[in-house]
């Protein structure tokens, strides 16, 4: 009789591999058993965890935020931190081409520096270009990932957080566990074409009602030799040849171990260990009547151990980041190594610690006040001739308020920044210090519509890279410093959501790399003034078991340094479309799921003049997937067409992206 029972209140709660039980569901159980039995009988039900883990809100926001849960990172069949990343409005993808290209990001007009990259709320960082790839963090154990424009609108935040131009934050999956369950295992392979694979598995341990665990493994291999259509003019008109990607292959491990710790009530700890080893042969660039084949190649290792700690008391809530990491790269080009001097083997070896401590207070019942202060240290060193052992120290402050009250809010914040450098065997070195404001007003007008605006200031310091490679005295280069502006609003429903924001970014001494003589060498510049006038909307509609999901961007990004230079005064900066836009639409049925996927791009510049005007683009995907209950587990099986119709296209010019491919996911949970 209680197995029956037990099934029965099971069934109405819900197993895994369904959602999370909530309250409604365990009091309607209850009062179905208990009669059962009668007054005199007591029965124990076996434990059900109630268990969920919230995502940042998008629509009733004071700055834009989008975000891709953990359902549709797995509908949509996303692979790499990139992956997510094209779905979103207003970013551009800078892709370097294959499955091991690089993949940074440029949001509305802003440098890829001013976007930063955390995992769990702490920053992922470079130290060396200021870069970071994201096509090195994968996505198999995200609960989501979110992306705020100009401002992140958490309670607790690092002085980074509020320092960044906007934030991309992947937040790792707390494990869930179900009745006597104190183990959770999955495994998964994904293969695909041109040599992709990526086998994973996740074991997720309970270990007492206060303490769990995951440890999750992944290796991806590609061989990157893919087809593609060689253009002999820069409108993609005329002549073409067909030919075939080398040297392009890559193979990457990729390990998590990470605690959940509940230490008593309003006070949790979380940790995770990283760890990051890979290679990437580097194909370089495609030029029509040359023969030379890429002998660059990467070897890159980072581990890295951080560790939050969150405490609410009554009014109180703190937080504590701290992170240790240390990487090693070396990047060789070995096309000339019967000339060894001119064999390049470049070794960069880079050391970062950094602290975090922040709180609020709410002082009264309509009015929140909050403090935050950073200090990291990072190091760098590398074999060039010109060598450096540069030590940066980079302290930032912030102070807050948050004014709430009748559908209204008010959000505003001063930040302190105060970089300094310390140089060996240099007598002087630079210092950067900035104070930046923030202001942002939101208006609820009822359940529905939602008006907002923002104002930001943001300066960011010249990296390693633009400062002191290639010479034997430091770049004499300004910081950059961006102006945002953003008004927006936003309409919820019960089957519709959408979002149309505009803005107006003015970009200040942006720093802009120049090849020299040699590929190789670099020169940094600063250009006077960007303005970048654009808008973006995104529109999520759920109709019965079908769902919709659109997106569109405008931004008018113009260089206005010299009116005397007519080459690049009143240009679209590169690489940076007018248009873009996409979507994706997805039905749910007894039999197979089905869903579609479009991402368009326009017109934009390589290099700023007529001649180097990139074609438009528009890459569409399709995939179909099941879920097969067992008596042991869950399987989750998923096929993908991507670039379905073939399209030759390239995201930077002379690197060609991949054509029509495909890719098969099987997942077992148990």
């Amino acid at each position: 009789m209680s197995k029956v029972l037990y099934r029965i209140v099971m069934f109405i709660v819900g197993r895994r591999p369904g959602p999370p039980v909530t309250a409604l569901g365990i009091l309607f159980s209850w009062l179905c058993v208990v009669p059962a039995y009668g007054q005199d009988t007591v029965q124990v039900l076996d434990e059900v965890e109630v268990t969920t883990q919230r995502t940042p809100a998008t629509t009733r926001t004071a700055a834009p935020t989008q975000v891709l849960d953990a359902a549709a990172i797995e509908q949509q069949g996303a692979l790499l931190l990139s992956d997510a990343v094209k779905q979103m409005a207003g970013v551009t993808l800078k892709d370097y081409g294959g499955v091991g290209g690089m993949k940074t990001i440029s949001a509305r007009g802003l440098g890829s520096q001013f976007s930063t990259v955390t995992i769990d709320g702490i920053a992922v960082d470079n130290a060396q270009n200021g870069q970071v790839d994201l096509g090195r963090y994968l996505l198999g154990n995200a609960a989501y990932v979110s992306f705020s424009q100009g401002q992140q609108q958490e309670p607790l935040l690092s002085a980074r957080a509020y320092a960044a131009g906007n934030v991309l934050n992947l937040e790792t999956a707390k494990p869930v566990f179900y009745g006597h369950s104190r183990t959770n295992l999955k495994v998964g392979m994904e293969l695909g074409s041109f040599g992709l694979m990526s086998p994973t598995a996740l074991w997720e341990q309970k270990w007492s009602r206060r303490m769990k665990s995951s440890v999750w493994v992944n290796w991806l291999k590609s061989d990157g030799d893919y087809p593609y259509t060689l253009y002999h003019s820069y409108n993609h008109e005329g002549l073409t040849s067909h030919e075939r990607r080398q040297h392009s292959a890559m193979h990457m491990l990729s390990a998590d171990a990470n605690l959940f710790y509940s230490i008593g009530p309003g006070s949790q700890l979380t940790a995770k260990v990283h760890l990051m080893s890979g290679m990437h042969q580097l194909p370089g660039q495609v030029i029509l009547n040359s023969s030379s084949v890429s002998a660059q190649s990467s070897h890159e290792n980072e581990l890295f151990a951080q560790a939050r700690w969150t405490l609410t008391r009554g009014r109180w809530s703190a937080q504590l980041l701290g992170k240790a990491m240390t990487g090693y790269d070396q990047y060789e080009d070995s096309a000339m190594l019967g000339y060894r001097d001119n064999y390049l083997e470049h070794h960069y070896s880079q050391q970062k610690g950094y602290l975090s401590g922040s709180a609020t207070y709410s002082a009264l019942e309509w009015l929140d006040l909050s403090g935050a202060v950073d200090g990291d240290l990072s190091r760098l060193e590398n074999n060039q001739e010109y060598r450096y052992d540069v030590l940066r120290r980079n302290l930032t402050a912030v102070a807050a308020v948050r004014a709430h009250r009748r559908g209204w809010e008010l959000r505003a914040h001063l930040l302190a920044t105060d970089v300094a450098d310390r140089v060996v065997d240099l007598d002087t070195t630079p210092s950067y210090r900035r104070l930046s404001p923030y202001v942002a007003l939101m208006w609820s007008a009822n359940e529905n519509l939602t008006l907002r605006y923002f104002y930001k200031e943001t300066y960011r310091a010249p990296t390693f890279s633009e400062l002191y490679f290639f010479l034997s005295n430091p770049r004499n280069l300004r910081p950059e410093r961006a102006r945002q502006h953003n008004v927006g609003v936003s309409y919820v429903n019960n089957w519709l959501r959408t979002t149309v924001d505009a803005y107006f970014n003015q970009v200040h001494d942006k720093i802009i790399a120049k090849p020299s003589s040699y590929m190789y060498y670099w020169t940094m510049d600063n250009l006077g003034l960007v303005h970048i006038l654009g808008a973006d909307a995104t529109a999520m509609a759920q109709l019965g078991n079908v769902s919709i999901q659109l997106k569109y961007s405008f931004a008018h990004a113009i260089d206005l340094s010299d009116p005397t230079n007519s080459a690049t005064y009143g240009y679209q900066i590169r690489y940076t479309p007018r248009h873009s836009g996409g979507g994706s639409v997805r039905w749910e049925n007894a039999w197979v799921n089905l869903g579609a996927t479009a991402m368009a791009v326009g017109h934009r510049y390589a290099y700023v003049n007529e001649d180097n005007l990139m074609p438009a683009y528009c890459d569409i995907g399709l995939s179909a997937d099941r879920n097969f209950s067992l008596e042991h587990g869950a399987l989750r099986v998923q096929v993908q067409v991507l670039n379905l119709f073939d399209v030759q296209y390239e995201v930077v010019r002379y690197y060609p992206m991949m054509g029509r491919n495909y890719r098969l996911s099987v997942i077992y949970e148990f």
